[in-house]
């Protein structure tokens, strides 16, 4: 039993005097660890007595140096994790103080000669990239900047000449770094200005390429447009056909209409169209018979030769009884059309038409007695207006 205590007591004082590998570090600064949630400052704990002494070897090697103010020791804390009775900033104020205390009472320092950096929050890295938390470092000699943050301007140039009268290799390697850094800079600022420079330049070829291809674009589609006009205007010199004609408003009032159109060239066109129907109902009480003819010349306009004016002739004769009276005779009139033809296809189009004129009717009127015909008298009339309207169905044949 005695050997055992003897072998744990070892391996404690080992493990209580045994600085982590996170603990090593450059010998101007000087870490102590505190228990989460804690603000005592155990100094055996983790290495804290050994990096202790360490410090306190450094302050009197440096005495005279920080009692003349040209030397402070900074102190930090860092990843600092509050409890239930104080803060986070409470507690790592507490411990900063702590640690201030140990270094006034033992190595025999003054307040004024610390400079205390009030954050807290900030995990700790070491030289092995490791995260530390809950610890306070003491950095002896504080920099020429945290002196001039935290103590003020005057305290900072008393420190930067102490540094610069017993350092002159230091302040050297410092410039040179400075150099070095400012080299990286301005090469890092020409590369910045070669990468804009290229980047231009990309970005005008990109532009320059684009601009070609929309130039290459329009001329191709100005040539398709020019060959489409072409032939165009070929198929227009080159026609013109010989048609065949259905009015589909006849074909409605179960009048059937033929037709045919001649074209004489772009603008002159002749067409001449025919209706013929005959019925009867109601024991042949009712009847309804027409035959007409309608010779027109027609003058086509516009730039595509769709619309058109022109000059009818109509010629028929009639038979209607659709009350007691009918009416049987001859028509003759004439005017003037029209219209305007919209293309389906290659081969069919609509022709939508309107006749204006006059119409001259000489008829006679009669009754059907026992099947006899019996006259009622004869009569004339004239009109005056539409004489003719189609939706005409156009069938090119050549």
């Amino acid at each position: 039993m005695t050997v055992i205590k003897r072998i744990l007591f070892a391996v404690l004082l080992t493990v209580a005097g045994l600085p982590l590998s996170a603990q090593e570090r450059s010998d101007t600064t000087y870490l102590f660890r505190f228990v989460a949630d804690k603000d005592m400052f155990f100094t055996p704990w983790s290495g804290n007595g050994k990096e202790l002494e360490r410090l306190l070897a450094a302050i009197n090697e440096n005495r005279s140096a920080i009692e003349a103010g040209q030397m402070y020791l900074l102190v930090t804390s860092y990843a600092t994790d509050g409890n239930e009775e104080q803060t986070a900033a409470q507690v790592a104020k507490t411990r900063r103080n702590r640690v201030k205390s140990e270094l006034i009472v033992r190595g025999k320092v003054k307040e004024a000669h610390f400079v205390t950096d009030q954050s807290f929050d900030v995990a700790y890295t070491d030289e092995h990239g490791k995260s530390l938390r809950n610890i306070v470092i003491v950095t002896l000699p504080a920099s020429v900047g945290k002196v001039s943050e935290i103590a003020g301007e005057e305290a900072a140039a008393k420190v930067e000449a102490y540094n610069k009268e017993i350092s002159g290799e230091a302040e050297r390697e410092r410039l040179a770094a400075e150099e070095k850094a400012k080299t990286e800079v301005q090469a890092s600022q020409q590369a910045e200005r070669d990468r804009i420079a290229a980047e231009q330049v990309a970005r005008k070829q990109a532009e320059a390429e684009r601009l070609a291809a929309e130039q290459t674009e329009k001329e191709r589609l100005v040539a398709e447009e020019q060959a489409r006009l072409q032939a165009e205007e070929t198929a227009k010199a080159t026609s013109y056909h010989f048609a065949l004609r259905a009015n589909l408003l006849r074909w409605a009032t179960l009048t059937p209409d033929l037709g045919v159109e001649w074209r004489i060239n772009r603008h002159v066109g002749i067409a001449v169209n025919g209706s013929y129907t005959s019925w009867t109902w109601n024991d042949s009480d009712r009847r309804y018979a027409l035959w007409e003819v309608n010779p027109e010349v027609r003058y086509y306009i516009g730039k595509e030769k769709r619309g058109y004016i022109g000059a009818m002739y109509k010629v028929g004769q009639f038979n209607y009884k659709f009350s007691e009276t009918g009416k049987q005779g001859d028509l003759m009139g004439g005017g003037i059309t029209g219209g305007y033809q919209l293309k389906l296809n290659r081969a069919l189009s609509l022709d939508f038409s309107l006749g204006l004129g006059y119409v001259h009717a000489d008829y006679e009127k009669y009754t059907v007695i026992d099947g006899v015909r019996v006259r009622d008298g004869k009569e004339t009339k004239n009109w005056w207006g539409p004489t003719q309207a189609g939706v005409t169905l156009v069938w090119t044949i050549f």
